[in-house]
């Protein structure tokens, strides 16, 4: 064990790790700029923007601190700031560091603050939003709820996370959970691969010279392009079951839509234009597609790496959008072929109940999956006949709808009496806390929430179990 580096410890020692601080914005301004949020909090004050060192003198405490990018030059005038707005940098770069650890909220890469942000302007950083901070304009109003973690109550239902940044996996697991009920590769594949898998598996004959030259800059150290994939997709995987680790983290297999696959690098070559993606060609319909087949066999390689390179046996598998049960078997086919086994090296792998298929054929699908994760986002559409991105029906779209519960608690009494594990990972329980309680009543298994929301429902999950 080597000491790499050190440094002044800042304000983490002297805070109390049993209180939970949830922020919540109510009213606010004008989006100024937004940018990779660092943190949950929110902070109000004075623009200053500087743009090199020499203007370091005219920082007053209390102002937002716009700028470039900062170095430990910087870190006097940081520790007096109500919030950082960098032009450059990710999650790891400097500032992004120091405002962690002064639990001061920071907005990351924005690219242009400098431009756009004016000194004197009283202004609202927001990191309380998710992934995707804010800069608005004036002063925004918000809430702060104190949690105490030592009194939050035991509930029999599991309450998991859903989660995609492998950056944020570490700070989230200090938040009380059960495990990972779904951890996303899209957002790893869209940030730390950002390349088609098709056009690395057939990097030889591309012809293409933007595409290659991109594709050049991003695998530089790499002579097998798809191996960078494997890596990469490995990786971040890897990072939030080891966060996570022993509990399980369950990872649901690839779901990009056509259209969302063709925006990465080189994907236009590979991706037929569709009327409506969103019921077109995506999750299991691929897998064992000859078009691409080729590109899941290197999310099959990362996957067995994660867990039998990396040892972290904690990661289980799903297979989203699984419309029939002889689709299910393709996918799992092709997933023993390329190593991934079910109950191998204790394996296991659900599938999404997103389809009226998937609660219609319970039965039937529980033969051949370990579990079921409901997702409530497609389920409900489905069930509704509602496309959930149009404006002009976005009022019918209800997962309170008494079709859509009727549907769900079938599934739950299905995948009980066939002695299968049954949760949810759609918005539903994050949103509505009253869905938390009547799911616990109805006896699924286990509920993903963001991770916002996991205290809340806690408490309202635990209430309802009472009751029951």
């Amino acid at each position: 064990l080597y000491i790499v580096q050190a440094r002044p410890e800042t304000v983490q020692a002297r805070r109390d790790v049993h209180i939970l601080e949830e922020f919540k914005i109510k009213h606010k301004g004008e989006v100024l700029i937004h940018g990779q949020a660092v943190g949950s909090k929110i902070g109000i004050g004075t623009l200053r923007v500087i743009k090199d060192v020499s203007g370091l003198a005219t920082f007053k405490a209390g102002e937002i601190l716009a700028t470039e990018m900062t170095d430990p030059d910087w870190e006097p005038i940081m520790k007096l700031a109500s919030g950082i707005v960098t032009n450059a940098g990710g999650r790891t770069c400097h500032a992004a560091i120091v405002a962690r650890e002064l639990g001061i909220p920071a907005i990351v890469g924005t690219k242009n603050a400098t431009e756009l942000l004016k000194t004197g302007t009283l202004a609202t950083v927001s990191c309380a939003e998710g992934d995707v901070g804010f800069v608005y304009k004036g002063k925004a109003t918000y809430s702060v709820i104190r949690h105490d973690l030592r009194k939050l109550p035991k509930t029999r239902t599991k309450i998991m996370m859903n989660l995609a940044s492998p950056e944020k996996a570490f700070m989230d697991s200090f938040i009380p959970n059960a495990g990972v009920g779904l951890a996303r590769e899209e957002f790893i594949i869209n940030t730390f691969i950002q390349i088609h898998p098709l056009a690395l598996v057939n990097y030889s004959s591309i012809t293409d010279a933007r595409v290659k030259a991109k594709i050049d800059a991003l695998t530089l150290d790499y002579q097998d392009k798809a191996q960078f994939f494997v890596d990469k997709l490995a990786l971040g995987v890897g990072r939030i079951a080891a966060a996570f680790y022993p509990k399980d983290v369950i990872v649901r297999m690839s779901d990009f839509k056509t259209n969302e696959y063709a925006n990465l690098i080189g994907g236009a070559a590979y991706e037929p234009q569709e009327d409506n993606p969103m019921i077109g060609w995506r999750g299991a319909s691929r897998y064992y597609d000859e078009k691409y087949v080729a590109g899941f066999s290197l999310e099959c390689r990362a996957m067995k790496k994660a867990r039998e390179v990396m040892g972290l046996t904690n990661i289980k598998l799903m297979v989203p959008f699984c419309r029939t049960v002889e689709e299910g078997k393709s996918v799992l086919a092709v997933m023993s072929r390329h190593g991934l086994k079910r109950g191998v090296k204790n394996l296991e792998v659900y599938v999404m109940a997103e389809i009226p298929s998937n609660v219609l054929l319970a039965k039937e699908f529980a033969k051949i999956f370990d579990g079921f994760s409901i997702g409530s986002n497609d389920l409900t559409q489905l069930v509704l006949g509602v496309d959930r991105d149009s404006e002009l029906v976005a009022h019918i779209y209800d997962e309170n709808n008494a079709a859509v519960k009727k549907m769900i608690s079938d599934l739950i009494k299905t995948a009980k009496a066939a002695g299968r594990k049954v949760g949810i990972c759609g918005q539903a329980p994050s949103d509505y806390p009253e869905f938390a309680a009547w799911l616990s009543q109805e006896g699924i298994d286990s509920m993903s929430l963001t991770p916002d929301s996991v205290v809340s429902v806690i408490e309202r999950v635990a209430k309802a179990e009472r009751k029951k």
